[in-house]
């Protein structure tokens, strides 16, 4: 017992200290930095090439930048590819183009698997023309969608049953063998077998889907599909998974294959084989964060260490609880209860700790996601977390009436054997049900992790001092004595627009202020943007073309004004940008 929660503390001290030792990331998301030409721009020289420059370096097979006229034609003549002095630049050339305006559209991939669409303007003068009105594609694009959602459960799922089953075969239940004659772990044994399988198949079956997203392809287009797995970081962090997950299959597998219950002593090789299987188990729970968006959230050390405890405790749990429903089918009718009392008061031990561990990893890590706590239910991630956190509830409830009520039960059969058949009854519904809502929990996980967190600019809306959008605004505030008005115009995405605020107080013009307005998208991480508004006319400060609303979406618009001689103050107004 002692050598294995020494062998564990080594495990878990390890993969805490690889989860510090990398380096913090600022952004879950990919955002464009700098264009070239700049957005809502005149050019006199009409440019070679367009390029676009993120804040991480992306894929550029998985990209796709399109630049069209007025009259829709394609005047692209080649393939995004990255810049040869930025690793962080994309670069598509143009054939020879002509006066008038254009409109680019692209699409990336993010490190962590999610993509991101945006669109701006540029025009080649010195006789563009009027703006035309151009037909701009969706600019919004989830990563949750069905197929994606049910592959990435499957993964999720067989992989953590498979990792719960073997520490239920090789550490819980193996006494059953020589307390009670006549049982076999046999049932365990092939239940992590076929969890295993379908891991192992599923796992790439995710991939090539996830992939074909990417590449906006056909999933069964396999043979294309493949080469372009590796190309992007979510890719590698999957195909790890899969090797990572297939050696941990051969090394428990291994440990299962010359583990003898019947002796109370593990041999040299027992513990040697049980040890690698843990090590490579452990290895497998950190690669979903170290690819998703533990690994791109900081404090990243702290992130990626709960989501590895949330993932080890959740599988010990969730595997636990099957490998108690097959040991309840498979063990003989005369020996069931007495099995089920060697094994349950050991696995609802373990299961407290876990569910303990469990709990607590899982509000750490929505301390760190959510920005507010008002983002619990006002965004789509949130709602993931109450949902999932309900079912876990309610499993909780039924793990607790098992602790209570079903566990002391069994015990007493021991001596009084008419409760045996009663609570062993009870004890498969409960465990049932306890399993259905777990298996559920996983499932919105799934959901979960195919979402976009809240960004941490979402934290400013509390501070709102109005609501605008979408369409053109007017709208006039207060802040610190003085009244703001509020000019936004057309307030479309991917459009150069106009901004204007004018500043008065007692109804009379402020002039001589210094007055900047930062941007910040509300409904995803990205890079903020800030400009400063000139003194057009006597208290009105003003931008005009500016290529700031690049996203449908609502915005955080913060002014920050410094009147000559008074307090500086900031108005924060929320703007929802239509496309």
């Amino acid at each position: 017992m002692n050598l294995r929660l020494r062998g564990w503390g080594v495990v878990l001290y390890a993969a805490v200290v690889v989860a510090l030792a990398i380096p913090a990331s600022a952004a879950a998301h990919a955002y464009l930095v700098r264009t070239s030409p700049s957005a809502s721009s005149e050019v006199d020289t009409p440019p070679t090439q367009v390029s676009l420059t993120f804040d991480e370096a992306v894929e550029p097979r998985f990209a796709i930048i399109s630049v069209t006229d007025a009259g829709g034609h394609q005047v692209t003549s080649g393939s995004p590819r990255r810049s040869p002095t930025d690793p962080d630049t994309l670069v598509v050339p143009l054939k020879k183009i002509a006066e008038g305006w254009y409109l680019v559209y692209w699409r990336v991939i993010s490190v962590d698997g999610h993509p991101v669409r945006g669109a701006f303007l540029f025009r080649v003068g010195p006789n563009p023309g009027p703006q035309p009105q151009f037909p701009i594609p969706s600019i919004a694009e989830s990563a949750a969608t069905p197929n994606l959602v049910t592959a990435r459960a499957i993964t999720f799922l067989s992989v953590m049953c498979a990792i719960g089953l073997f520490v239920f075969r090789i550490a819980i239940a193996r006494p059953l063998i020589r307390r009670v004659e006549g049982t076999s772990l046999r049932g365990v044994s092939i239940a992590f077998g076929i969890a295993a399988v379908i891991g192992l198949v599923f796992t790439p079956v995710y991939l090539d889907i996830a992939t074909a997203q990417f590449a906006l392809r056909s999933a069964f287009d396999v043979g294309t599909l493949v080469p372009l797995m590796h190309d992007s970081a979510f890719g590698r962090g999957y195909l790890d998974l899969e090797l990572c997950f297939a050696l941990f299959v051969l090394a428990a597998g291994t440990a299962i294959w010359v583990d003898r219950p019947t002796r109370t002593q593990r041999s040299v090789a027992e513990l040697l084989a049980t040890a690698g299987a843990i090590a490579a188990a452990a290895t497998v729970l950190i690669v979903p964060g170290a690819a998703g968006h533990a690994a791109q959230t900081a404090p990243r050390g702290l992130s990626l260490a709960f989501d590895w405890l949330h993932l080890a405790s959740g599988s010990v749990w969730v595997g636990g609880l099957v490998g108690i429903l097959v040991l309840w089918s498979h063990l003989p009718a005369s020996r069931r209860v007495s099995g089920l009392a060697v094994a349950i008061p050991r696995f609802s031990n373990t299961a407290l700790v876990a569910v303990t561990c469990l709990l607590g990893t899982g509000i750490g890590a929505t301390v760190i996601h959510m920005p507010t706590l008002a983002a619990l239910w006002q965004t789509s991630y949130g709602q993931a977390i109450l949902v999932k956190a309900g079912l876990l509830a309610a499993a909780m409830m039924l793990a607790a009436v098992n602790l209570v009520r079903t566990k002391p039960r069994l015990v007493a059969a021991r001596q009084r054997v008419e409760l045996g058949a009663a609570a062993a009854t009870s004890l498969r519904r409960l465990v049932g049900g306890e399993a259905v809502l777990v298996w559920a929990a996983v499932v919105t996980a799934a959901v979960l992790s195919s979402l976009a967190p809240p960004p941490k600019a979402l934290a400013l809306e509390g501070g709102a001092l109005a609501r605008v959008g979408p369409g053109p605004v007017a709208a006039t505030v207060t802040r610190n004595g003085y009244t703001l008005k509020v000019l936004v115009s057309p307030n479309r995405a991917a459009y150069p627009n106009d901004f204007a605020l004018e500043l008065s107080r007692n109804a009379k013009p402020v002039t001589g202020a210094t007055v900047t307005v930062t941007f910040a998208m509300l409904d995803m991480e990205m890079g903020t943007q800030e400009y400063g508004l000139t003194e057009t006319k006597p208290g009105i400060y003003s931008r005009s073309s500016t290529p700031s609303l690049v996203m449908v979406g609502h915005w955080g618009l913060s002014f920050q004004v410094t009147p000559r001689g008074g307090t500086p103050f900031t108005a924060l107004v929320v703007d929802r940008t239509s496309g």
